[in-house]
């Protein structure tokens, strides 16, 4: 599980930050992908980034690498303005998408020693730190491996290792572990949270997958249409939410129980026996109430608490519901 947060120094600091697309025809307006942000990101801190489709994050990850260049505000890396000391910042910061391609004709040893020079490592510690990353990953005997033959799993772990080969003190992680295997996936959250552990090392992390944003992140930052929604611990914006789920295995009286729910307009699901309700935390005992009055019996009740994913599911609808309002309104 993720560790508690020390230190309190800023590595990353952005303010105002801006992006405006100009129209695509003369009919059409600007679009505001990213809408005047302000967040930092501590020492030894991992920092989610969570959003709908569309909401920015992309775009605020290209902006952070300088590979689009923002409409307007400031990204400071180490106290240093990102514009005027660019190279320099960048030799701190490492980056790993699992929609960037390796060049697939190199073989992942020549793959790291591209980017381990691009960082300025000299040829012992480069040897020494590529020779690390292939015995953590488990990885040594696919050295000299063209990358275009190896599995989702293995350029995974080598994006990651090229991510930190030359232990920056950012590394910004866009999806690492989208269309993994659940082991892989397992692997990759434990690796951050050591790199964390070991190095503190300053962590930005995208990611669609809620229990995981949950379990490595100490803090995370949501987008909505451009804008900064909320910025709290995963455990607080799980708390928000007011929907429990209620899990009731029925010995007699499963038909009375639907009836009730669709009566009160109760999203719900049935497993064989077990009916699952979700529910407004303060309606639980009107529930039990309601069912006991109806002769209902159940051997085992169980209410699971909401979830981070509960909370994207209420802010992805509201983000919808504002879109379409939008569109009726243009």
């Amino acid at each position: 599980m993720k560790d508690k947060i020390m230190n309190t120094s800023s590595v990353l600091t952005v303010q105002g930050l801006t992006k405006i697309f100009p129209p695509q025809s003369k009919e059409s307006a600007p679009f505001v992908a990213v809408d005047n942000i302000s967040f930092d990101l501590k020492k030894g801190e991992i920092l989610g980034l969570l959003g709908p489709n569309g909401a920015g994050k992309t775009t605020t990850m290209h902006m952070l690498l300088s590979t689009l260049k923002p409409t307007s505000g400031s990204i400071k890396y180490f106290g240093k303005d990102f514009v005027t000391h660019r190279s320099e910042c960048l030799q701190s910061v490492g980056f790993a998408s699992t929609y960037i391609n390796f060049p697939k004709d190199l073989t992942v040893e020549e793959n790291f020693y591209i980017y381990g020079t691009l960082y300025g490592l000299k040829k012992a510690l480069l040897n020494e730190r590529i020779d690390y990353f292939l015995r953590l990953f488990n990885i040594e005997h696919l050295r000299r491996k063209k990358v275009v033959t190896l599995s989702a799993g293995q350029k995974t772990r080598i994006m990651l290792g090229k991510a930190f080969l030359a232990n920056p003190q950012v590394v910004l992680l866009d999806e690492p572990t989208a269309s993994l295997d659940p082991d892989v996936a397992h692997d990759v959250r434990e690796f951050v949270l050591q790199q964390k552990r070991e190095y503190e090392t300053a962590i930005f992390f995208a990611s669609h997958n809620m229990d995981e944003v949950a379990y490595v992140c100490d803090r995370v930052l949501v987008l909505a249409q451009g804008k900064i929604i909320a910025c709290d611990t995963p455990e607080k914006l799980a708390s928000s939410v007011d929907i429990c789920r209620v899990h009731l295995v029925v010995g007699d009286g499963l038909k009375r129980t639907v009836a009730f729910a669709l009566e009160h307009g109760l999203e719900h699901a049935i497993f064989e026996r077990t009916i699952e309700i979700k529910i407004d935390e303060y309606k639980i005992a009107d529930l039990l109430t309601g069912l006991a009055q109806a002769g209902v019996s159940y051997s085992q009740i169980a209410v699971e608490k909401p979830t981070l994913e509960d909370y994207f599911i209420r802010i992805s609808r509201a983000s919808q519901l504002e879109n379409m309002r939008n569109e009726q309104g243009a």
